[in-house]
């Protein structure tokens, strides 16, 4: 099945030299008509205004990046986790996303175990939070190259599992294709995630990846198989907006107007 551009939502990592101001004038311009918005860069003209302004434009939010982060090497820090999270809960509230996106954290020290059990104490301390102020919480899973900085959470099932075991309507999981499309059991585990997948996030990966970080490409450029996902996705009961998150030093220095032509271009072409 094809895709419309009423599904397009542009994530601000993909024009972040654009200040959140200007992201907006950007997608009013482009009729694009959902957001993904970084709290960080929401910071820059503050809750209100962005608020005002995503009404003004005629935009929506499709999630706020991130929360989560929850490993802590002691239960004070830990605290200051969940509490950090419960206002990223407000913010997205006040913002009208419906989906806070959750990076689980890197392990304090090399206790991987560890981590995972304060990723889940975590996101439950928080849940119950989350449902009353109803916003989703998204478990996203990172690539596994990002173990060791940014989460111990690295596959679907792992993400599932999580769900599963927190057993909450308040959560589920985010399909990031950047980070999952070399598993063999990714489709296994799309479906496993029917009716609990919040957010379905596209780019491509480029062969070689010319960073670590910001190596992710425009759609098309790649070799994941951005169809097949989706589809799988769509399989799965997701019929929600469509992100396009792409972190490229060389895509943040081309003009943002040029990037969102390119971006609405193979968003029909490619995915």
């Amino acid at each position: 099945m094809s895709l419309d551009l009423g599904r397009l939502s542009l994530n601000q990592a993909t024009t972040m030299n654009w200040g959140t101001a200007e992201t907006l004038d950007g997608c009013a311009r482009a009729g694009v008509r959902w957001i993904g918005l970084w709290r960080h860069k929401v910071e820059e003209i503050g809750l209100g205004e962005t608020a005002r302004r995503m009404r003004a434009a005629g935009l929506k939010a499709s999630s706020l990046c991130r929360g989560g982060y929850f490993p802590a090497a002691t239960p004070g820090e830990r605290q200051q986790r969940i509490d950090d999270n419960r206002r990223a809960i407000d913010e997205a509230a006040e913002l009208g996303a419906p989906v806070l996106v959750l990076v689980a954290g890197p392990a304090a020290d090399r206790d991987l175990d560890a981590a995972r059990r304060m990723v889940e104490d975590g996101i439950c301390a928080v849940a119950p939070y989350a449902l009353e102020r109803g916003v989703s919480l998204a478990i996203e899973p990172l690539h596994p190259m990002f173990a060791g900085d940014r989460s111990v959470v690295v596959t679907l099932a792992q993400a599932n599992s999580l769900a599963t075991a927190i057993d909450s309507a308040a959560v589920g999981v985010a399909v990031d294709v950047y980070h999952v499309w070399w598993d063999p059991q990714v489709y296994t585990e799309i479906a496993r995630a029917s009716g609990q997948i919040l957010g379905f996030h596209v780019s491509d990966w480029l062969v070689p990846p010319p960073d670590h970080l910001l190596g992710r490409g425009m759609m098309g450029d790649g070799i994941i198989e951005l169809r097949r996902l989706r589809e799988a996705v769509d399989a799965a009961g997701y019929s929600g907006p469509i992100e396009v998150e792409i972190f490229n030093q060389r895509i943040w220095d081309t003009p943002g107007d040029e990037v969102l032509a390119l971006m609405k271009q193979r968003f029909l072409e490619i995915c």
